[in-house]
């Protein structure tokens, strides 16, 4: 009898090993290289907290869309609770700048406007009241990862905000007020301003300066002088770095890393500074990354080393891996940044499915291997979107999610939020508060958003459609596969565009082995591979068939 009981425990036990080993399935990495990054300007996303909407008096007549309308970093949170970014399959969520803005306005002739867009700074060290406290990003950061989903944060080091009645000039060794920007050579794009009235930092100097003396009255009035000034001593000391301008922006920015624990940074006017300012950049962040990894070990979510993803205005994938300034060419790959944002896809997203997807494929895997780029349709200072009137929702929103390389979702391309508002001057048209009603009240809105979340949940679920091989299977009816393969990891999927709808057959090539249960994740309907070919009758002409 002992006998058999033994017998019994040790069949019981090896059959609860198998079925764990046959349940277990292969953890879905993160992949910077296929990420779905939503996109936010902070401000005008949601409104979590009314009591901050008008910090510092900012209180002037405004043009139309050039104040503070709310958003903060409550309000993303809010959203985040609600599962919003989860249903739309994002892993990402990149704010415009959270630092302290200039507390008054200027009017650039577009009428008169506050920095509610977040790239005028005051103070790198302080987070602006208007969209929220260290105590507000600290919850976001935590509720973010535990969902699975980074944070990247918009780095701003070219530049401070306009001088205003409220706001004093940074001293004359940390900032120039001229020449203007040519933009006729390499030089005349970055020893001086963008434009009128707006400083810029002397990025190239390695010269050691003095705290300007505005900011230390503020931290001493703010009570926060000797602790901001001893975390400065600490890192010069760490780093040897001189105390030039730069190098102190570098460490307010890279506070927010080792606080915090953000996982990225989008970094604006790339190209305005000397290439080496990134490539340090980067060694402040990455030892910075590695503090917060050291002092946080439950909370490190995976081996991904910190990203930057750079602003380099009119870079396109078509560069590979050099930006031409017409006397020379840069390679920022080579200093400081995993991925450039492409400022072509919005024009090239007019071309037909497979010479998109082919292009991007062949040099994302060739040219740029090991690098990436980040595509948009529209985005907050791009005057010419793929799509502006949004009259091709659903077209936008199959070739950006599908397109190799990272897609950049601006918040309300999945709702299609107006980016022609009557009234408005310049870039503020862009910048609309998003369009809630819509998403809760009209028909077509939540069709186009449901169009978005299947698109991007199979994109999240799936590294291989932004960061795997891509091949054609068949030309008519159009059907390609994406391979993916990282250390252990494999993934593969196979798409069907501009389908029939109905009764279908789709061809899986050798993607899928004769036999194998797959999924169409865009009606949730499943069939098995018989001769190489998947029959399946859906009300939808898209299939993105998974293997189950």
């Amino acid at each position: 009898m002992k006998k058999i009981i033994i017998l019994i425990s040790f069949l019981f036990c090896g059959f609860t090993f198998a079925q764990k080993k046959k349940s277990a399935t292969p953890k879905t990495p993160f992949v910077w290289e296929s990420s779905n990054v939503y996109f936010i300007v902070t401000d005008r996303f949601n409104d979590g907290d009314k009591t901050n909407n008008h910090t510092f008096n900012r209180n002037k007549p405004t043009g139309k869309l050039r104040g503070f309308d709310g958003g903060d970093i409550r309000g993303i949170i809010q959203k985040l609770d609600e599962g919003y970014f989860t249903n739309l399959g994002i892993n990402v969520i990149w704010m415009t700048p959270i630092v302290e803005q200039v507390h008054d306005g200027v009017d650039e002739g577009t009428g008169f406007t506050y920095a509610f867009h977040g790239y005028w700074t005051r103070d790198w060290s302080a987070i602006d009241p208007n969209v929220g406290t260290k105590k507000d990003l600290a919850e976001l950061v935590q509720k973010a990862h535990a969902r699975g989903i980074r944070i990247m944060l918009d780095a701003v080091i070219n530049h401070t905000g306009p001088v205003t009645p409220e706001d004093s000039v940074y001293p004359s060794d940390w900032a120039r007020t001229s020449p203007k920007c040519t933009y006729k050579s390499y030089d005349t794009y970055i020893n001086c301003t963008l434009v009128d009235n707006l400083p810029d930092v002397k990025t190239e100097s390695n010269e050691n300066v003095e705290l300007p003396t505005f900011l230390a009255n503020k931290w001493k009035k703010e009570g926060r002088y000797d602790k901001e000034v001893a975390s400065l001593d600490a890192f010069f000391k760490k780093t040897g770095y001189p105390r030039a301008p730069k190098y102190y922006i570098m460490k307010w920015l890279s506070d927010y890393i080792t606080e915090f624990g953000i996982d990225g940074y989008r970094v604006d006017t790339a190209k305005h500074t000397t290439e080496d300012v990134w490539a340090d950049f980067k060694k402040v962040c990455d030892r910075a990354f590695a503090e917060y990894k050291k002092n946080n070990p439950k909370k490190v979510l995976d081996n991904n080393p910190f990203f930057t993803v750079g602003e380099v205005y009119g870079y396109n994938i078509g560069n590979k891996k050099f930006y031409d300034f017409g006397d020379k060419k840069v390679n920022y790959f080579e200093n400081g940044f995993t991925g450039l944002i492409n400022f072509d896809f919005r024009n090239e997203a007019k071309m037909n499915y497979e010479e998109l997807f082919s292009k991007y494929s062949g040099i994302l895997q060739n040219d740029l291997k090991g690098n990436t780029v980040m595509n948009y349709v529209s985005s907050h200072d791009d005057g010419y979107p793929f799509d502006k009137k949004r009259e091709k929702t659903f077209e936008s929103g199959t070739k950006l999610l599908l397109a190799p390389g990272i897609s950049q979702v601006y918040y309300g391309d999945e709702s299609a939020r107006s980016l022609d508002i009557e009234g408005t001057q310049g870039d503020a048209t862009l910048r609309s508060f998003m369009n809630w009603d819509d998403i809760a009240n009209n028909e077509t809105t939540k069709e186009v958003l449901s169009h978005w979340q299947k698109l991007g949940k199979f994109r999240k679920n799936h590294p291989a459609v932004g960061g795997g091989v891509h091949t054609q299977i068949s030309a008519s009816p159009y059907v390609f596969s994406r391979t993916f393969t990282k250390g252990k990891y494999s993934d593969k999927v196979v798409v069907g565009l501009d389908l029939d709808k109905g009764q279908k057959s789709i061809s899986v090539g050798t993607v899928f082995a004769n036999g194998s249960k797959v999924k169409d994740a865009y009606s949730g309907k499943t069939a098995t591979v018989v001769k190489g070919k998947v029959n399946l009758n859906t009300d939808f002409g898209l299939v993105l068939l998974e293997k189950l």
